[in-house]
């Protein structure tokens, strides 16, 4: 809890005997979805993580680790179950707790669980939490998120107050405040307006602290228009880019880290009091990759194997070798949810390819982009867990007869659904011209019927606007056999990716 953090003296070399001032630090890191260390186990990790934050720690005992967002989902643990109960974030939850987390805010994809498994997974926690804009929706009742300690509830704050001192006893307040984008619509949660209430919020505590701090889980455009509004910020922490962002708007910086841990932000904040009774806020800032160079915390990294081990195992009994390198060199692939919601990308291409590879008699290939979780950039060596981590709920490919009116209707929602993860992508031969669809430069006929090869779970009319697509639609003539083989690529579309790479090298 930030209670129990008490201050060193900082270096007063620069200031006058009459000047006061007083630092905090902070650790930051967002984005976060695997709890182990990425790219040959060369980048990020939370074991690096609880390093990063002791060696800080040791030089400035006020120091915090804060994640802004996004780590309970997606990933590649919610797909598993130990003990028959599914996983959710709670690998996350115990490897943040070992490595010394002290304040966390929500992204919009802790809500992607169900309301029980969030709610578990806070009450795991040994960290606190801010929710500034984001509150629980119990039977139509508006309340705030809470954890239970010891059968009592505690409600989420809105904001914080905290008191920091150095060893000559000066102390300074700061107040914290935080918003989270209303992206996940999930019926159990309920949002206010991200800025007006990050604004209203600084205006009620101003006046109580020294300086004020968002951490904020947002797009960037909104971050720079907080600082706009909020001139006299102290500093944004935020997420929701995978791909750091650094900007000074005013004098108020904007600090979001690379996703998976890769990076942490170290900001340091001095507040220095001066004889006449005035005050400067200092914000200095420094990049730190969690790269080979940073030893891994030995106690976190012991809870991050106790995981890694369970889901190796489970991922064997699928006929996964996860630790497997399939690719050695090659570009990025680009599978964040910004693009594969609204574009083709290098990955989604692959994926497409490789279920033409899989269902070689298909006229097409389609999948739905909620498929793709990973939402990073994967890079090279690429590894059979990068696969899993991709399509984290795996499922076969199946094959159908449709009619082209049918395909024609799936195709036309698939392009409404831009930005959700019903955003299709689909085979190159594919075309769109002035709203009629062709394959292979041919118009798809109402009354033709085409070999469509589709993930499982597009099947199930599970997918958004897409609730009629079902075995029993009259526009499907013929449903092909699953294959439960497991040499058989079509048996799981995770399997049918590493064989075509395989194939492809």
């Amino acid at each position: 809890m930030l209670l129990g953090f008490w201050v060193m003296s900082c270096s007063t070399s620069k200031y006058t005997s009459a000047e006061t001032s007083v630092q905090v630090s902070f650790v930051q890191i967002n984005d976060v979805y695997e709890i182990d260390a990425l790219e040959g186990g060369t980048s990020g990790g939370m074991a690096r993580v609880a390093t990063l934050k002791n060696q800080v720690l040791a030089e400035n005992p006020n120091t915090l680790l804060v994640m802004a967002g996004d780590f309970l989902s997606p990933s590649v643990y919610n797909s598993l179950k130990v003990d028959g109960t599914p996983v959710r974030g709670k690998q996350m939850v115990e490897a943040m707790n070992a490595a010394g987390m002290d304040i966390a805010v929500f992204g919009n994809h802790e809500f992607d669980i169900r309301e029980s498994e969030l709610k578990d997974r806070i009450n795991e926690s040994t960290f606190e939490w801010i929710s500034g804009n984001t509150f629980n929706n119990i039977s139509n009742v508006v309340t705030p998120f809470s954890k239970v300690i010891n059968g009592k509830a505690y409600p989420f704050p809105k904001y914080l107050i905290r008191t920091f001192k150095n060893d000559q006893g000066h102390s300074i307040k700061l107040g914290f405040i935080s918003v989270c984008l209303p992206f996940n619509k999930s019926s159990y949660v309920v949002y206010t307006d991200p800025l007006s209430t990050a604004e209203m919020l600084y205006h009620q505590i101003k006046d109580s602290c020294d300086a004020v701090v968002a951490i904020t889980h947002q797009a960037m455009e909104d971050d720079i228009e907080l600082a706009k509004r909020l001139p006299e910020l102290a500093l944004i922490m935020g997420g929701h880019e995978h791909d750091m962002r650094l900007q000074r708007v005013g004098k108020v910086w904007i600090t979001k880290a690379h996703a998976n841990s890769k990076s942490a932000f170290i900001n340091q904040l001095r507040i220095v009091r001066k004889q006449t009774q005035t005050k400067e806020v200092e914000v200095t800032h420094e990049l730190k990759y969690l790269d080979a160079s940073v030893e891994k915390h030995t106690y976190t990294q012991e809870v991050v194997q106790k995981w890694s081990a369970k889901a190796a195992k489970n991922f064997a009994s699928l006929g996964f070798d996860a630790q497997r390198i399939i690719l050695e060199k090659g570009e990025e692939l680009e599978g964040r949810e910004s693009y594969v919601r609204s574009t083709t990308t290098n990955l989604t291409k692959l994926v497409i390819r490789s279920m033409e590879y899989a269902a070689p008699q298909a006229d097409v290939a389609i999948v739905n982009s909620g498929s793709i979780r990973v939402d990073d950039v994967l890079k090279m060596p690429l590894t059979e867990y990068d696969i899993i981590r991709t399509l984290p709920y795996g499922g076969a490919i199946t094959e159908v007869e449709m009619k082209g009116s049918l395909l024609r209707q799936v195709l036309d929602i698939g392009v409404q659904n831009r930005g959700i993860g019903g955003f299709l992508q689909y085979s190159e031969s594919l075309k769109n011209l002035d709203g009629q669809w062709t394959i292979s430069e041919v118009l798809i006929q109402d009354t033709s019927s085409y070999r469509v090869a589709l993930t499982e779970f597009l099947l199930t009319g599970g997918e958004a606007n897409l609730g009629f697509l079902k075995p029993n639609h009259p526009g499907i003539t013929e449903v092909y056999p699953l294959s439960n083989s497991q040499f058989d690529p079509r048996s799981d579309i995770r399997l049918a990716i590493i064989r075509y790479i395989s194939k492809e090298k």
